[in-house]
């Protein structure tokens, strides 16, 4: 005899070779099969599973799926049983009988009895007749073959914190009861609060106040002297950056030309964005009704059509396309047409939230890595790229090639594992994430959490530097060796101009031009290239959340992010251009004669 025995990598192997040593002394083969968790949890629906594992509950629940779902008398499932009862099979919702997974147990079945004692037990008021009533359940489940536990399981550790108040000693905590059962956290409250003043309002904000699909209404008015100087900041810094802007443009006539050029590059890249973003077949909704039958419930209908006139999926494309730009905005002026063009990114399908609320700093500690990275790059690539260039072939040129080719193959994601390897098991200090736990869960920035995160960001710098770095260094060492010998610096050597001032002045800033022509491309590339990373490192960027929102389908999420990526692309090809004017004077005398 031999059965399959599937587990999840979720839980890992755990118990289940204690359950293939003791079956074999009685001539049972049991083979472990490790499954993915959504293949094992399609497998488990579809009921193709001999036996399988999952983790045990701290309370005893009569109608959870038990730990292994063994065959019943009539080739039915306790599985099916269980998800008939929690569709409301009983009460003869028809639901239950549609719903994939469901199994009407037979009116004979003691699963099927079992179910009406509980059901008795919950209309129960007494809690001592509740024991009693119960009691019978637990009669049942001692002469058949629910499920086999390898062991109780043991109580768990709760940790409080020091100051932490009203938390009982003993509490009901287990998967099954999150209701939480005994505990009232609504009672719980710090000694000494060391909170800092926006993680309060937040808190209250998420506690407190009620959300309706998503839509919050707002508990700070930001009438708070942190709300009030940090939006003084925030429109103070816009208005002189669009005056210094305006300023240059009307100074210097090209950029003003390349200023106006980038309007209709940006309206083509956002229709080009809208328009793949649509590609795929289905939508979100398809995507949620099918993870909602992969895990055997039904679709709510009301709760799709909700989501539909929220999001206007029943309209046109075009009209669509025009509330995401915030085209309507212009003819209302009303806050809930606001779009791209008003600031607003639009609201997440996933979960329903402002997708300004859930990209946050986000972009921003995205553009400082990127800029650390940018700087990282430069300042390793230059010098050494001069160096080889200067000392062609000889040792240390063919050692820094060497190291060049070797950052060049090495992945960041692995570079990332071995630098918290490394400083894990040998410093003691973990390098994950950006910030210590002190500021990770404080909204507002203070100078101990910009010294912080200068502590930590670092390390992604060079993660993310390494291979761009060990990429320019080749671009510096042939464009100086095409330089160095050109006619020009023959002239300037027979002239007797001195070696560092001829290389710095002319081949030097020559060979530079890659680096700042390149500056357009490297903020996308860094966010495209970089979520496996920051998916390694914890780091709380624009790449993991927009590869989520691309993988669910979360169609104004994942397009207004690609739109932000976009205008920093456009914004880093018009910087490259006017360093390139100051850099080069072969572009500058060109674009002059024109």
């Amino acid at each position: 005899m031999t059965f399959i025995f599937n587990y999840s990598t979720y839980t890992g192997l755990g118990p289940a070779q204690f359950v293939v040593d003791d079956w074999a002394k009685v001539g049972v083969r049991v083979i472990l099969r490790e499954r993915s968790r959504n293949l094992y949890a399609i497998e488990e629906v579809a009921r193709l599973h001999d036996i399988n594992m999952w983790s045990g509950s701290g309370e005893y629940y009569p109608i959870i799926a038990p730990i292994y779902f063994l065959p019943v008398p009539g080739s039915y499932f306790v599985w099916g049983f269980t998800r008939w009862y929690e569709r409301g099979g009983p009460e003869g919702n028809l639901l239950a009988g549609r719903a994939y997974g469901c199994i009407e147990p037979p009116r004979d079945h003691p699963m099927r009895e079992a179910m009406k004692i509980y059901a008795r037990t919950c209309r129960e008021t007494d809690p001592v007749r509740q024991a009693e009533i119960f009691r019978e359940v637990l009669k049942i489940a001692a002469r058949n073959t629910w499920s086999i536990n390898i062991c109780t399981p043991p109580p768990k550790i709760c940790v409080v914190k020091k100051g932490f108040r009203n938390v009982p000693r003993r509490g009901v905590c287990c998967w099954d009861f999150m209701s939480p059962g005994n505990f009232g956290p609504e009672t719980f409250y710090f000694e000494n609060p060391k909170d800092s003043p926006g993680a309060i309002r937040q808190m209250t904000r998420e506690i407190i106040t009620p959300t309706v699909l998503g839509k919050r209404a707002s508990v700070d008015n930001g009438t708070s002297d942190g709300s009030m100087v940090g939006s003084f900041l925030r429109y103070g810094f816009l208005a002189l950056s669009i005056l210094i802007v305006v300023l240059v443009a009307v100074k210097h006539p090209y950029v003003g030309r390349r200023l106006l050029i980038m309007i209709p590059t940006l309206l083509v890249i956002s229709v080009i964005v809208f328009t793949v973003i649509q590609l795929p077949p289905g939508d979100y909704i398809n995507t949620y009704i099918m993870r909602l039958r992969a895990s055997g419930e039904a679709p709510d209908l009301a709760e799709l059509d909700e989501i539909k006139k929220i999001f206007h999926l029943n309209e046109s494309q075009p009209v669509r396309y025009a509330r995401w730009m915030g085209l309507k905005w212009f003819t209302t002026f009303k806050s809930k047409d606001a779009g791209l063009l008003q600031g607003n990114l639009g609201r997440s399908m996933e979960t329903q939230k402002s997708a300004n609320d859930i990209v946050g700093d986000r972009i921003m500690l995205t553009v400082l890595i990127s800029l650390g990275t940018i700087l990282f790059t430069w300042a390793a690539a230059i010098p050494i790229g001069i160096y080889s260039a200067v000392k062609q072939y000889s040792i240390a040129d063919y050692v820094l090639t060497f190291i060049g080719f070797i950052g060049m193959c090495v992945p960041g994601f692995l570079l990332a594992l071995l630098l918290m390897y490394a400083s894990g098991e040998w410093l003691g200090i973990p390098i994950s994430g950006l910030f210590s736990s002190q500021y990770g869960a404080q909204p507002e920035w203070t100078w101990g959490k910009v010294i912080d995160l200068l502590k930590h960001i670092w390390v992604p710098v060079i993660v993310l530097g390494v291979g761009g770095a060990a990429g320019m260094i080749r671009v510096m060492r042939a464009n100086l060796l095409d330089e160095l010998k050109k006619p020009y610096v023959t002239t300037a050597r027979a002239k007797g101009v001195r070696p560092m001032k001829l290389l710095f002045k002319y081949p030097v800033r020559l060979g530079l031009n890659p680096f700042v022509s390149g500056i357009g491309g490297l903020f996308p590339q860094l966010v495209s290239g970089g979520a496996i990373v920051a998916m390694v490192l914890c780091l709380p960027t624009v790449g993991p959340l927009m590869l989520n929102a691309l993988m669910n389908e979360d169609m104004y999420l994942a397009g207004s992010m690609l739109m932000v990526l976009s205008l920093l692309g456009v914004i880093g090809t018009l910087v490259s251009d006017l360093l390139l004017l100051w850099l080069d004077p072969r572009i500058r005398f060109k674009g002059g004669s024109r």
